[in-house]
């Protein structure tokens, strides 16, 4: 038995995330923590709402709440959600929390004695309007690199470029619009990245099974320009983690907080911790998983994110933990996406535009969304969701295949044989090579899954589906019986048998539909199939059962239209 430790990236507090940001990082990550318990792994599958910084300021100011408040409440609205599309976290914890407070004061202790921490006298945009120095996110202009018009001080969404706030062309304030900047100077530490060049570049050059996006996206960030540069770890906010090495003062940073970019990640181990607290464990139940010296060295660590994200969790998060000079576990393997665009744009949370997880789950229950989402996941290159193709997913793929096969196979074996697995006729060469097909097939899909392929594994899952029908319909029962009782039963015994494969093995992508098959199979036992042969008939003769209702159903073409209306543009 393995130990998997899995993170995603944490989603800001700022709102409810759309369908990109989920399929981006979350849900990705729940269906890979979902298949290795079901391959009987251990797992720790870790989220949280990330707190701090400019945007929970300006989405609680624009709410009129206090910023304590609003996150509070929308950690609440998104633990909703993140259960409503049944993602599977052992903890789903806060970046605010104590346990954060504490691990990253301690971080920046470490890393100052360690001399990879610099006070920097810096000149800042400071808003007169506003009466404030502007951090890196409430300024917005036009991004140097691509031209982009809405780029934020510290990266452009766009083409994700790192970007200082004095970057931007016809710079403007977040939070008035105002354009009457000047810079002053002010004091902020700064995380000496680029003394960390060489030990990153060796550690990244190591990881040989990444996938081309994280790499490709580190090595730039490693050696364009002048190189890795270092970065400014604290910010002149009132809502943060405050300054101080460990439990002392930092003097000189009185009033400042860390940058979230800083505190951020170190959340995923803070996470950790409110796990274990939350669970009544000690706290060797969560250095167990971070700590190499105390169980951590044989965990396999697993990060889910979004491309915008790869720099930071491949160069400043990892920097930060190398510098620290303690024994705290490194990422194993880092799965990035590209985007998920909407309709001939862009979703995107600051514009509205799009459909998010609150009116998703309005519209249709979670495995819906969640079939399509992971079968055209933006794996190597960009993906855009249509209504067009989100309607003949569902219809060919749930409802025609899989939905189809179930409910012809029970209500034929009701009709026939009574709600209970038929006993009579014998398995012949036509089960077997169905069994040696599937097992084909699950070594494929096993594969894909295991190596985080998601499209090429949601394909192997429907070829299985597939398989299923094409074995019910070449084998006709409903023809045989006339004939052959006997011999329809054995076709009718093979067939539920399938349902069981199918409701195991499909749990990871749809768990709701799997969780309604399991109960109208009265399966007791969702062991991950190994021999096929065995499988086939794990539901013996007189096994009782119930014909579920309809599985998936179709969405027609006026419901689509209606939807492509609705959302058209922008939330409201």
């Amino acid at each position: 038995m393995a130990r998997i430790l899995i993170t995603s990236a944490l989603p800001y507090i700022n709102g409810i995330k759309h369908l990109g940001n989920l399929v981006g990082s979350q849900l990705p990550a729940d269906l890979y923590a979902r298949y290795m318990r079901c391959r009987g792994n251990e797992v720790l599958f870790l989220c949280a709402t990330d707190e701090h910084g400019t945007p929970a300021e300006l989405a609680a100011a624009k709410a009129g709440k206090p910023v304590d408040e609003y996150c509070k409440e929308m950690h609440a609205v998104q633990t909703r959600l993140a259960q409503g599309f049944r993602l599977s976290f052992d903890h789903y914890g806060r970046s605010s929390s104590p346990q954060n407070h504490k691990l990253t004061q301690h971080f920046a202790g470490k890393l100052a004695e360690a001399g990879l921490i610099e006070e920097v006298s810096e000149r800042q945009v400071y808003s007169n309007a506003d009466g404030r120095f502007l951090p890196d996110r409430y300024i917005e202009g036009t991004c140097p690199n691509c031209g982009y018009d809405k780029a934020r001080g510290d990266q452009c969404e766009n083409c994700t470029k790192q970007l200082d706030p004095t970057d931007l062309i016809d710079p403007r304030s977040a939070i008035s619009g105002s354009t009457d900047l000047e810079v002053r100077e002010t004091k902020h530490l700064f995380l000496r990245q680029s003394a960390m060049r060489g030990k990153l570049n060796d550690w990244i050059d190591s990881k040989t099974d990444w996938p081309v996006l994280t790499t490709s996206i580190a090595k730039k960030w490693l050696n364009d320009g002048d190189g890795l540069q270092d970065r400014g770890i604290t910010r002149d906010l009132d809502w943060g983690i405050a300054v101080k090495k460990g439990d002392e003062d930092w003097p000189g940073m009185e009033g400042k907080v860390f940058y979230v970019w800083f505190d951020a990640p170190i959340e995923y181990i803070a996470c950790a911790a409110e796990w274990a607290e939350a669970q009544g464990m000690d706290e060797s139940a969560w250095r167990r998983w971070w700590h190499t010296s105390e169980g951590a060295e044989d965990v396999n660590y697993v990060q889910f994110m979004g491309k915008d994200n790869v720099p930071f969790h491949t160069l400043s998060f990892p920097a930060t933990i190398m510098g620290s000079g303690e024994d705290w576990k490194l990422v194993d393997y880092i799965k990035s996406f590209n985007y998920l665009n909407y309709d001939g744009g862009q979703f995107s949370t600051s514009q509205g535009r799009g459909v998010f997880m609150d009116q998703a789950l309005e519209i249709l229950p979670a495995d819906y969304w969640r079939w399509w989402l992971l079968s055209h996941a933006p794996e190597s290159s960009d993906s855009e969701f249509t209504w067009e193709n989100f309607q003949a997913s569902v219809n060919k793929d749930l409802a025609d295949v899989l939905g189809n096969f179930v409910s012809r196979i029970t209500k034929f074996c009701r009709s026939k044989f009574g709600e209970a697995v038929p006993e009579g006729g014998a398995i012949g060469p036509r089960e077997e090579v169905l069994a040696a097909e599937l097992s084909k097939r699950l070594t494929a899909y096993q594969k894909h899954m295991d190596a985080i392929e998601i499209r090429k594994a949601a394909a192997e899952l429907r070829g299985l589906w597939v398989i299923g029908n094409e074995y019910l319909q070449e084998a006709a029962p409903w023809a045989l019986f006339k004939t052959d009782p006997e011999g329809a039963a054995a076709v009718v015994r093979t067939g539920l048998n399938l349902i069981a494969f199918y409701a195991t093995i499909s749990a990871p992508f749809i768990p709701d539909a799997c969780a309604t098959l399991c109960d109208a199979m009265k399966l007791d036992n969702d062991d991950w199939p190994n021999d096929m042969d065995a499988t086939l008939q794990l539901l013996k003769p007189g096994h009782e059962f119930t014909v579920p209702d309809v599985l998936f159903r179709k969405i027609n073409d006026e419901e689509r239209e209606n939807w492509q209306t609705q959302f058209a543009g922008q939330r409201s």
